[in-house]
């Protein structure tokens, strides 16, 4: 069975998969547009909520959530994952996590909804062994594997060239397709990455100070 046909009809949605993973934020709000001399004033459309390329790095996009002004935005790397003729077939997300415990990085991969799930997920790094990941859920848009990240892992990547990732289509389940995701520009991507959530995360703690210095009295 051909990757063109495994991927036939999948519906890719851009951040689908971040979404799953952070909080998705308010929808945008438009004000009635003012009138002068009979005939409405153009206004700035809101983007709260939507999704755009914050940076390139490679074959990597840096891909966040818009947020209300001095709120910060969810941010991961993102890379869609081609057949050999074009054609879409899956997503690919890393994003980063507190550096509290073993895992310090989490990816979640969509794959098509006539993914056999029960094989699972399997990821490699150029020649490296295969690290197996069950799928977690399916929605329209396709099925999510969610995927812990050490920093052994990481380091995999930084220093890489491709990881390649194998899953079984639903209609041929004697069959493994394999999808190839570039590593060129992970390094300086992720980097990016970790900076945005740095200053994401120093204005949240600066906005759960004022709000705790503005809280009434009990």
């Amino acid at each position: 069975m051909s990757v063109q046909k495994f991927s036939h009809g999948i519906r890719m949605a851009g951040l689908a998969a971040l979404t799953a993973a952070l909080p998705m934020g308010a929808f945008a709000q438009t004000e009635t547009a003012p009138v002068e001399d009979g005939l409405p004033v153009g206004q700035e459309v809101s983007e709260v909520g939507q999704t755009y390329v914050a940076e390139t790095h490679g074959d990597w996009e840096l891909r966040c959530i818009r947020a209300e002004e001095g709120q910060p935005e969810p941010c991961q790397l993102y890379q869609l994952l081609l057949d050999d003729n074009g054609g879409a077939v899956a997503e690919f997300n890393i994003f980063d996590l507190p550096d509290e415990g073993q895992v310090v990085a989490g990816a979640t991969i969509v794959t098509p909804l006539d993914t056999l799930l029960t094989p699972g997920l399997r990821l490699r790094v150029d020649d490296g062994n295969w690290a197996e990941f069950p799928f977690a859920f399916c929605q329209p848009i396709g099925c999510f594997a969610r995927l812990g990240l050490t920093e052994v892992n990481l380091d995999a990547f930084r220093s890489g060239g491709d990881a390649f990732v194998a899953l079984v289509p639903l209609p041929a389940p004697d069959q493994v397709v394999q999808l190839g995701a570039s590593l060129r520009g992970f390094t300086a991507g992720f980097e990016a990455l970790e900076e945005r959530n740095g200053v994401a995360m120093a204005l949240f703690e600066q906005l759960r100070a004022a709000e705790g210095a503005t809280a009434p009295a009990d």
